[in-house]
């Protein structure tokens, strides 16, 4: 599929935190056609790093399809011919030096003072970012979802909303993730991640804009990032304990590496030109911050108010946001009263096989879409 941006704007979007963002951006794309009743639309909600390019090409020459892109088109589980897929980019997304991606977060110029916001940016949550899709669903005409479904923090605004918008809502797939964001994860990569960040020199307490920026601090944050992301069992089968520079010996100094340094921090220095080190410290918070159905007075009183079906879909290699976190989810849904189910994927890919290796799990999604 060719897949082309568009972009929702909105005058105002009154946040959780009490406070009012003017003047909102966000960038969508659409595979396949609205029904006349407009009932077949399935809202797809990206991971942290991620953006609303799900399925497709933006060209023919373009190498990498959306990172769906497995689950999403003609004949696939999210079929084409059958559904109208909606997938946006988040608020604050990290992504904001990809010229395709849109997006309001720190990077973005504040209206009432001409600059960028950096870290007087509001503080956001993973109810705003749905509360911005519901009002482009609305935009386009939706007034009830088919599915909606994402993976890792796609994860948590596809739960929010079956929360938040129980009516509008028909089916669930929280994949890779959970009710809330654990203690650990909070700690390692995320504050491990930001610390890096805040201690690089260029980031000048979020006022780098204009400047080099905190590229060194970003990157080491995705190598953070990846340590959690990947899995041992992964990093067994690929690198193990090769060198980086095989002929020579590692014990000549300290400055001998193993390949899979060398390799992961390669990487994160590619990924770290993209992200805006502000935009990384805003939503890192907003995962922190998550709790399924903030605002209510507990778990079990914000998933009452389910009548969505659900399937869970966690790796069984996930360090992140590991199986048992899934089960605990499960557990609960079901003692609310709610339609949920389970899949679990097997991978030794960790927590980004959710992305990378979502066919797997194509029978379960195909068979959960169709159900009545």
């Amino acid at each position: 599929m060719i897949v082309h941006k568009q972009v929702f704007e909105l005058d105002r979007l009154d946040l959780f935190c009490g406070t009012t963002l003017r003047q909102v951006r966000v960038g969508y794309e659409t595979y396949g056609t609205l029904s006349p009743s407009k009932d077949n639309a399935i809202l797809i909600c990206h991971h942290f790093s991620g953006t609303s390019h799900a399925a497709g090409r933006y060209n023919e020459i373009e190498e990498i399809p959306g990172y769906w892109d497995a689950v999403i088109g003609p004949g696939k589980p999210f079929d084409t011919h059958r559904y109208f897929v909606v997938s946006s980019d988040t608020l604050c997304n990290i992504n904001v030096k990809d010229p395709r991606v849109v997006t309001t977060g720190p990077a973005s110029i504040n209206p009432q003072t001409g600059r960028p916001y950096g870290t007087s940016f509001p503080i956001l949550t993973i109810k705003d970012f749905i509360n911005a899709q519901h009002a482009l669903a609305s935009s386009l005409g939706i007034r009830r979802l088919h599915a909606v479904a994402g993976p890792s923090m796609g994860g948590f605004q596809a739960l929010e909303w079956a929360i938040a918008y129980p009516e509008m809502v028909a089916r669930v797939i929280v994949v890779i993730s959970a009710g809330e964001l654990h203690p650990w994860v909070i700690m390692m990569p995320g504050r491990v991640a930001e610390t890096a960040i805040r201690l690089d020199p260029n980031w000048q307490n979020g006022e780098y804009y204009g400047k080099a920026g905190p590229l060194e601090g970003l990157a080491l944050a995705f190598v953070v990032l990846t340590m959690i992301a990947k899995s041992q069992l992964w990093a067994d089968r690929t690198v193990g304990r090769a060198l980086a520079d095989p002929g020579r010996s590692p014990f000549e100094g300290l400055d001998t590496r193993f390949l899979i340094e060398t390799e992961i921090e390669k990487t994160a220095k590619e990924r770290a030109k993209l992200v805006d080190a502000n935009s990384y410290i805003y939503l890192a918070k907003a995962g922190a911050l998550y709790r399924a159905g903030i605002g209510f007075g507990s778990l079990e009183e914000a998933l009452e108010r389910i009548r969505a079906k659900v399937l869970l879909i966690p790796c069984s290699s996930d360090l992140f946001l590991p199986p048992y976190q899934s089960q605990q989810l499960l557990g609960a849904l079901r003692r609310a009263g709610v339609n949920a189910s389970s899949f679990e994927l097997e991978s030794d890919g960790g927590h980004l096989a959710g992305i990378l290796e979502i066919h797997k799990a194509s029978r379960a999604l195909r068979d959960f879409v169709e159900s009545a």
